[in-house]
């Protein structure tokens, strides 16, 4: 049986919001040695909510955020008003402004999200910190590395629910194997 937090249970679908650093081939001898160790050789960015390759934009939390954010570990990080993140923000020139679901129940794909752009899905540890997909050095008995987008991130969301569970059976002595789904939207032009 899953159980979710009294938020999660009411909000669940609810679109996030997250500003995060972009980690692309521009941060030179880190993005080689990041594809060489992880083999990603199709990468042209990671787009993704670890906190070790995309770390977030906003790092303490002012009390001013307090109504603006999720209140559940893990989740401070996360907005629930789009209007509030960009005005905390100097400058987004280098960030990926992203709207997020997390464990969408179906496809969410087509979900028009103005101003968004679908990405994939992503899987992460409970602790919101680290990608199963592109920070664990992979799972070849659960996925291929050539499944993951240019960004890192999978297409399909069967496949994607298809890996999360996997990984779980698989290997459940590894706590970042035990992940939540989550569909990755970018803002736009802006």
């Amino acid at each position: 049986m899953i159980r979710l937090s009294a938020w999660s249970a009411r909000n669940l679908m609810q679109r996030l919001y997250i500003a995060t650093e972009k980690f692309d081939p521009s941060h030179g001898t880190g993005w080689g040695k990041y594809i060489e160790w992880s083999s990603l050789t199709q990468l042209t960015e990671v787009v993704s909510l670890d906190g070790m390759l995309c770390p977030t934009a906003l790092g303490e939390i002012k009390d001013s955020y307090w109504p603006h954010i999720v209140n559940e570990d893990f989740m401070l990080s996360f907005f629930v008003d789009l209007d509030f993140l960009p005005s905390e923000l100097a400058d987004t020139s280098g960030l990926n402004i992203l709207g997020v679901i997390r464990t969408p129940s179906a496809d969410v794909r087509s979900l028009g999200w103005d101003g968004f752009t679908f990405m994939g899905y992503e899987l992460l540890d409970k602790d919101v910190s680290i990608s199963a997909l592109t920070n664990c050095g992979g799972f070849p008995d659960v996925f291929a590395n050539a499944e993951l987008s240019g960004v890192g991130l999978i297409d399909d969301f069967d496949r994607a629910v298809e890996i999360r569970d996997l990984l779980h059976k698989k290997h459940p002595e590894e706590h970042h194997a035990d992940c939540d789904l989550w569909a990755i939207f970018r803002r736009q032009g802006r």
